[in-house]
């Protein structure tokens, strides 16, 4: 999952860089509203995250920019608390509106449920790996054509994986993902539930193509 972070503040950027990074996300950034518009052209983010008050073009003529040719959810994150601002960014096409200074448990979970609703929304609804198919909007799995049982927490963690292919997923996102929960940290339930998922999806699940491990940090669905 792409974010672009738009923001005239260095230091903010690279904290958000940092956090970002490590659940997950892969982050690119703009220092001005024009850069903004450009890099989203470029690099077609699956997130926006944008401050109002950035020189050369302001948050609300991004949002207006990028709404002429994307649906991509945009979600500001700027220090400017007033109603009026609020209404200006969420009219001009803005999906969430976060003040600064924030939480950033707050601002993950807003991204969480941005990224299900960009997934639901995308117009590819089915992912295909291997002889595997799986189609989200019917939260079924088929492999050479033959359905494929999984358990209820075997989807739910496929399925987050299939949402966001390519994209490395951490060790407590997908816990806090299927469980729900900050109390939930043992990796092995992970461990236990990708074993599964390997040996019913993958060709050879001794030496899995597809479904990945990477050490120490979490799991990356190839596609």
């Amino acid at each position: 999952m792409k974010i672009l972070i738009a923001d005239d503040d260095p230091q903010l950027v690279r904290a958000l860089r940092i956090t970002l990074a490590a659940h997950g996300y892969d982050v690119v950034a703009a220092p001005d509203g024009a850069a903004a518009v450009a890099l989203a052209a470029k690099e077609h983010p699956d997130i926006v995250m944008l401050d109002l008050g950035m020189p050369r073009l302001d948050g609300v003529g991004v949002i207006h920019a990028l709404r002429g040719w994307t649906t991509a959810p945009i979600i500001v994150v700027s220090g400017r608390t007033g109603s009026g601002d609020k209404v200006d960014a969420l009219d001009a096409g803005a999906d969430d509106y976060v003040t600064k200074p924030f939480q950033i448990d707050e601002l993950l979970a807003r991204l969480r449920a941005l990224s299900r609703r960009a997934g639901e929304a995308s117009g590819t609804p089915v992912v295909n790996f291997a002889d595997v198919s799986v189609d989200l909007a019917t939260k079924s799995v088929t492999k050479a054509g033959a359905r494929v049982h999984l358990t209820p927490t075997e989807w739910r963690m496929l399925e987050f994986l299939a949402r966001n292919p390519g994209t490395l997923v951490t060790r407590q996102t997908l816990l806090k993902e299927i469980w729900s929960s900050e109390q939930v940290s043992d990796s092995g339930y992970l461990r236990l539930y990708m074993s599964q998922l390997r040996k019913k999806l993958e060709p050879d699940p001794a030496h899995p193509a597809h479904l990945l491990t990477e050490q120490g940090m979490g799991y990356r669905l190839v596609v």
